[in-house]
């Protein structure tokens, strides 16, 4: 072989990365593992404020409830009617919206179709306390006090009639009202598993609408033959379970097709955060503070505790309300769905 064709030497490369420049001081790694201070600081910060607004949403109505335009029947002839009407207005201003009634049967009509929460009966001599504990126990207990306060003096003591009582079993309504927030998490997680589990818009609501029913087949089941805490009808209990948890779940499923996980956290936060504590099961819609429990009542939390009420204790009466708000969020909730499924299959697909 001629020199000129000799072959170049090729580099070692030990000898590059003996030369290679190393990391100085400035340019080295942070500890593996170790996150730095404000990181730290934003998270808590974070929590802080989370856990700020879990207090406020569920301290607020319950810490400022009192009772305002509660309504409720006075029954008698005018002028007693007006009188009672005036000593109620001098007695708790603001505290009832009074609609007087010509007799005692128009008064208890008035109550078992929940168009008023009780009643104060001066059609006969002696003053009677009509009330429904099935409604609100808040609302029939101030009822016995104020017909306690109006009986005193000369006047004969006011005899007090339950006519929609709660059951034996649950005479406080216990079970009724911790059942809310069971019926608002099993939306919740219903949405949860089905995003992550279930693909494809036709399944996820059809898998939505399965567990509503067996989910309120369960739920109504448990209240009512287990812990005593419900009446009436056991498959109508059933249907207002199912209703309120197939609005709660397709909602969020919509809310999450639409936006992605931020649509879920926002639906899922509407329900427990303002839908929950704005529901009035507890106590009324009319005893939370302004008009929340206005609002609470066009959220799905409160319309299914108003229409569980009224499936167990009242013969279903009052349910139209409660149904068309539940329809119009599973609609809502079922239209989102779709629409985010026809967004995402490419146009020449369809």
């Amino acid at each position: 072989m001629t020199p000129e064709h000799t072959p170049a030497p090729v580099p070692d490369p030990r000898s590059q990365l003996s030369t290679a420049p190393q990391p100085t001081s400035a340019h080295a790694p942070t500890s593996p593992g170790v996150s730095p201070w404000n990181q730290v600081a934003a998270v808590v910060t974070l929590l802080t404020v989370i856990i700020s607004v879990l207090l406020t949403a569920f301290a607020w109505p319950a810490a400022r409830s009192s009772i305002h335009d509660v309504p409720i029947a006075v029954a008698g002839p005018a002028q007693a009617v007006d009188q009672v009407t005036n000593a109620l207005e001098q007695r708790a201003p603001d505290a009832f919206d009074i609609t007087p009634v010509a007799n005692t049967s128009a008064a208890e009509a008035a109550i078992r179709d929940r168009e008023v929460y009780g009643a104060i009966d001066v059609s006969t001599g002696t003053p009677t306390v009509l009330t429904a504990t099935a409604a609100s126990p808040a609302v029939a207990q101030t009822l016995q006090a104020l017909g306690t306060a109006l009986s005193a003096g000369d006047t004969p003591a006011a005899t007090v009639r339950d006519l929609a009582p709660l059951p034996a079993d649950d005479p406080r309504g216990a079970g009724l009202a911790a059942g809310s927030l069971p019926l608002v998490i099993g939306g919740i997680l219903a949405a949860l598993f089905l995003t992550n589990r279930v693909k494809g818009a036709t399944q996820r609501l059809a898998g939505a609408l399965a567990f509503s029913v067996t989910g309120g087949l369960a739920m109504a089941a448990i209240l009512q033959f287990w812990l005593g805490s419900l009446e009436g009808n056991y498959l109508a209990n059933a249907g207002a379970i199912a209703l309120a948890v197939a609005a709660t779940s397709t909602i969020i499923l919509g809310l999450e097709a639409l936006l992605g996980m931020p649509g879920f956290g926002l639906g899922a936060a509407t329900m427990m955060l303002l839908g929950n504590p704005l529901s009035g099961t507890t106590s009324a819609p009319e005893m939370l503070p302004g008009f929340s429990g206005a609002i609470g009542q066009f959220l799905p939390p409160g319309a299914s505790g108003y229409l569980l009420r009224s499936t167990a204790f009242f013969d279903g009466n009052g349910w139209l309300q409660p149904v068309l708000v539940l329809g119009c969020w599973f609609l809502a909730g079922a239209t989102l769905v779709f629409l985010a499924g026809r967004r995402r299959v490419p146009a020449g697909a369809r």
